[in-house]
């Protein structure tokens, strides 16, 4: 909440309406949620705001009619639809996913689609049809703030007479999962092409992460690689030979940590006498460098820059 509140405010002051939102570029959306990580979100709420222009600009006041939104899946559906409508549908996230399989002590795993349903199957039970977004803000809060992940405090819970993992002793077991997303680990190799004032990017495109934001000319390597194994990658040996580079021998490395991948970044730069070429890159100025959207790891690069005064 702290890092996504001035995030948010800042987006409903630039975008008060979804005809304001419609009327912008992706870049200009990308750019003020820069930082913030889940681009796809930024991308989504776009298509969804020209959708919802193109049709008139009425809402969808029903979880049917949301999930016909682009980006919509079924728990933002349901939570617009109970929160600000009333309909009386049930919101299952992860602290809610918690609570049902140790109150009800659901030792099938809640990540299956058998699970999925039982979970359904048992908000719709005890849903209060009279106040169903109240209902499922306070049962996803009860997740988040009593029936924690680790160690809750089931003495003082008001639940705990009826809870059948308490009673069990199944508290730290629930709930189970089918398995968990194994943490990936990549290699990239950025190479900061300076020709006077000027360094090179180009957009990312295609299902991988940080789709759409702009970024340096990136190698993505199997494992860790020193900068002067790169000479003899493609890249390299099709771009960069012909205008015989100067590389510097300072490197700036990080660790930069997603949800379930581990980037192992390497910052080269490298200093030439004309102007570069390749494809999919183009020249940008150093002080128009700001009005373009990057990832927090590029980010992080050019503010390093900055500080050592480059």
């Amino acid at each position: 909440m702290d890092q996504g509140l001035p995030y948010y405010q800042a987006f409903v002051d630039r975008y008060p309406d979804v005809v304001a939102l419609a009327g912008a570029s992706l870049d200009e959306v990308l750019k003020l949620w820069q930082g913030l990580g889940y681009y796809t979100r930024a991308r989504n709420l776009h298509r969804a705001a020209r959708a919802i222009a193109a049709s008139g600009g009425a809402f969808p006041a029903s979880a049917a009619g949301l999930r016909q939104i682009p980006g919509i899946g079924p728990y933002t559906a349901a939570a617009v639809a109970s929160f600000a409508f009333g309909e009386v549908v049930p919101v299952v996230d992860g602290n809610v996913n918690r609570v049902a399989a140790r109150y009800a002590g659901m030792t099938d795993p809640v990540d299956t689609a058998s699970g999925k349903r039982q979970v359904e199957q048992l908000i719709w039970q005890w849903i209060d049809r009279e106040r169903p977004g109240l209902f499922n803000q306070a049962i996803m809060e009860f997740g988040a703030l009593q029936c924690v992940p680790k160690s809750p405090d089931c003495a003082g819970c008001v639940l705990h007479a009826g809870c059948e993992a308490c009673r069990r002793e199944l508290v730290p077991e629930l709930p189970v999962k089918a398995g968990k997303t194994r943490m990936r680990d990549r290699y990239f190799q950025y190479i900061d092409v300076r020709y006077s004032d000027v360094c090179y990017l180009h957009r990312r495109e295609g299902k991988d992460i940080w789709q759409g934001l702009y970024e340096l000319p990136l190698i993505e390597t199997p494992g860790a690689t020193e900068p002067d194994r790169l000479v003899d990658t493609p890249f390299w040996q099709k771009w960069l030979d012909r205008l015989h580079p100067v590389v510097s021998s300072s490197v700036y490395r990080c660790v930069h940590q997603l949800s379930h991948q581990k980037i192992h970044a390497a910052f080269i730069r490298v200093d030439v006498t004309e102007p570069f070429c390749a494809d999919g890159l183009f020249p940008v100025s150093q002080c128009d460098l700001p009005h373009y959207a990057v990832s927090r790891l590029v980010d992080r690069y050019f503010r390093h820059l900055s500080g050592a005064g480059s």
